[in-house]
């Protein structure tokens, strides 16, 4: 007779092959427009973009209809002016799971529902529902054998963080507190996700100078001007990570971990009033660009290194009828008509080095008379918070020489230069870099910009790691295959 197979090893072998697959980055559709496009173009739209996960503010049947057997991964929402009724009744709620859920599975592609949308900050007063909705809805998913499929949550406003900044001290703001215990109870229970809106934008402006708008925006900052949490000696290279760890901070103050954040909103305005400075077409555009790179590097951020959140870019098309100031109508990366505002793409840009011309033949190179000891930290910064692709560098790689800083040093330097020259980033290094003309390339070892070839290595800062994790990860799901079978 064999013997019973290890429970803890299979759940850890199928954590490992569903961890595999990295962030995503999808796209949310909202509704409050004067002309919303048949479901049959946004469904084009959304393959013309490669864009394989969406999320609908609700329920929309033809939007449902038009998705089916497209492979496109869908959120649906539970509007917050049904949920009042969805959390008092349970019939209600099976109801709403069988109209709106388990009518178009396995077609359509539903793996998640968000309840309401930033129901504690936006109507308080239906805070006492909210998750005896999500309990219900939940047990009409059980009912209808679809748990394991559709997961559930609610979208959550950065409000409810009393204090993001710094990460390590952030809290939910203590008048939940009740309430977001329970909230926090059924994703752990259930296996589900933190749903948080996460916008940057919201954290400039109302920050009033505080933060340069070069970290809202991802782009780079010199090693010598960093943003650091004075607690943990973390650094943060832009607000979004901050955020992202804010509100872990605030999960684990509840007492809770091993909650995944994913992010249901972030974009930026590209249009806005005459007070509104910061809503440009310009900035819009280096956000969601540098957004996307960020999330497909699977880079995590400072305090989760290993968990980086999949987030829904806020949003495809403009909403005329959104309430507030002209900032709020114009999110959007395309107008209703299906012109584009901005190109985007939501591939993973990541991938490749931008070769710019004007690039080509210059380099970015350790100053050989900096201090070693200058140099070091110059390039901790390079290879860390810089996202330099340091593989090339790493023992047994092409650009490696143990006793020569400056050649290491000037690898990653010149990496992160042709990496992010175009979104701002500098060959300064707090001094200890220096430009030259001369190709430091050596065989193996092919610098980026040199006439001779590409980078050596991945070119992708995380591809490296990503394929040495893919590899290792074999290994191992193939040793505990064994131990399963013997």
């Amino acid at each position: 007779m064999l013997p019973k197979r290890p429970h803890g090893v299979v759940m850890l072998l199928m954590l490992m092959v569903f961890d595999v697959s990295g962030a995503f980055v999808g796209i949310t559709i909202g509704n409050e427009m004067s002309n919303l496009p048949s479901a049959t173009d946004i469904v084009a739209i959304l393959k013309e973009k490669k864009i394989q996960h969406v999320r609908l503010i609700d329920s929309n049947h033809q939007m449902l209809t038009a998705l089916a057997n497209t492979g496109i991964e869908v959120m649906v929402g539970v509007p917050n002016d049904q949920l009042l009724c969805v959390g008092q009744s349970r019939s209600t709620a099976a109801d709403w799971i069988n109209k709106n859920v388990a009518a178009y599975v396995p077609a359509t592609n539903i793996t998640y529902i968000a309840v309401g949308d930033e129901v504690l900050t936006n109507i308080p007063n239906a805070a006492l529902v909210l998750v005896p909705a999500l309990q219900f809805l939940q047990s009409a998913l059980l009912a209808a054998n679809l748990n394991t499929q559709v997961k559930i949550s609610s979208p959550h406003s950065m409000d409810m963080i009393s204090k993001a900044f710094p990460p390590s001290i952030a809290t939910f703001n203590s008048t939940w507190n009740t309430v977001m215990s329970q909230y926090l109870r059924f994703p752990k229970d259930t296996g589900s996700s933190f749903m948080l809106n996460a916008q940057p934008y919201y954290g400039y402006v109302g920050g009033q100078g505080v933060f340069p708008l070069e970290y809202a925006l991802f782009r780079s900052l010199n090693p010598n001007s960093q943003i650091s949490d004075p607690n943990t000696n973390l650094f943060y290279t832009n607000m979004f990570d901050a955020i992202i760890d804010a509100t872990y901070n605030s999960i684990q103050a509840m007492n809770f971990t091993e909650i995944p954040v994913l992010v249901t909103a972030s974009g930026w305005p590209w249009r806005g009033g005459p007070n509104e400075k910061a809503a440009t077409v310009d900035n819009a555009l280096a956000y969601n660009t540098n957004l996307i790179r960020h999330v497909l590097n699977n880079s995590g951020t400072p305090s989760q290194p290993m968990n980086q959140s999949s987030t829904y870019i806020f949003e495809l098309f403009n909403e005329d009828l959104r309430s507030g100031p002209e900032s709020e109508k114009s999110w959007g990366i395309m107008f209703p008509n299906t012109t584009t505002v901005y190109s985007l793409s939501f591939e993973d840009v990541a991938t490749t080095i931008p070769e710019s011309p004007a690039l080509r033949g210059m380099f970015c190179v350790a100053n050989s008379s900096a201090p070693h000891s200058a140099l070091k930290h110059s390039l901790d910064w390079a290879c860390g918070p810089g996202s330099a692709n340091c593989s090339a560098i790493q023992p047994g790689q092409p650009c490696y020489e143990s006793d020569n800083i400056v050649a290491v040093a000037s690898y990653a330097f010149n990496d992160y230069y042709h990496r992010t020259q175009a979104s701002g980033g500098t060959c300064s290094f707090n001094g200890t870099a220096m430009m030259t003309s001369t190709d430091p390339s050596h065989d193996p070892c092919i610098f980026a910009g040199s006439n001779g070839g590409t980078a050596s290595g991945p070119v992708s800062p995380d591809s490296f790691a990503s394929k040495s994790q893919s590899c290792w990860l074999t290994h191992l799901a193939a040793a505990l295959l064994l131990i399963l079978v013997m």
